[in-house]
């Protein structure tokens, strides 16, 4: 294989990725929408992680695990970037990987009863703002 074409595969698969991100970010915003919070917070959290994979496969870089923190770290490890602008929004998104799905996850009551249109506005924004971090390195 040619370097180029190493190079032309990643870029390919880091658009692949990012698509779905969006996809998924669009689908959060059907969920806000519908209040399903718990679903929407979710789904923001899968938009930035697919988004953060996406930065890691543009340079071919694995993109293992879940934590959208840690993936972004590694980004900007693997590229000197700066991603203070986004590391608190990763933080914040981490927290509903698990949560926002599973009733054994919460105190008492259901990921369901435990959200509310607030967590699931600010995931969205946040997810966005991760979302449009990664838009601007791709590019």
């Amino acid at each position: 294989m040619w370097p180029e074409e190493g190079a032309m595969r990643r870029s390919e698969e880091a658009k692949r990725w990012f698509s779905e991100a969006e996809w998924d970010l669009e689908t959060a915003r059907i969920l806000h929408e519908s209040r399903r919070y718990n679903s929407c917070a979710f789904l923001c959290q899968q938009a930035a992680e697919k988004s953060a994979k996406a930065l890691l496969y543009s340079v071919g870089e694995s993109p293992y695990g879940h934590s959208v923190l840690q993936l972004l770290q590694r980004f900007a490890e693997a590229c000197g970037k700066d991603i203070s602008d986004v590391r608190s929004f990763a933080a914040e998104l981490d927290r509903h990987y698990i949560p926002a799905r599973y009733p054994n996850a919460m105190p008492s009551g259901s990921p369901h009863e435990n959200y509310d249109q607030e967590v699931s506005q600010r995931a969205l924004q946040y997810a966005e703002g991760i979302l449009n971090y990664v838009r601007r390195q791709l590019t």
